[in-house]
């Protein structure tokens, strides 16, 4: 397992990125999480297999259709985190 933390920065807040992002994530059978940030941008920590991460990854760079993204921030970090799903927090 393996642990990616995102940024996603663009017009990513208010056009259901949160929730396309959790959908996304449990169909990849990862855990974390996605909230909205105070500077408008959208943070995922994920946990899985590289190979499902890098699928996040691919994706969060187009996100849903109404959003538009400017740019995703990729830190890769190290698996300690226990998560039990993948949850949208507020």
């Amino acid at each position: 397992m393996e642990c990616v933390h995102l940024i996603i920065s663009g017009d990513v807040v208010g056009v259901g990125f949160r929730a396309w992002t959790r959908r996304l994530a449990r169909s990849l059978s990862l855990t974390g999480w996605v909230k909205n940030r105070e500077d408008n941008a959208v943070e995922i920590v994920a946990v899985g297999s590289r190979v499902a991460l890098e699928n996040l990854i691919k994706a969060c760079q187009h996100g849903p259709e109404v959003a538009w993204v400017e740019s995703v921030r990729t830190t890769w970090e190290e698996a300690g985190h226990e998560f039990v799903g993948f949850e949208v927090l507020y």
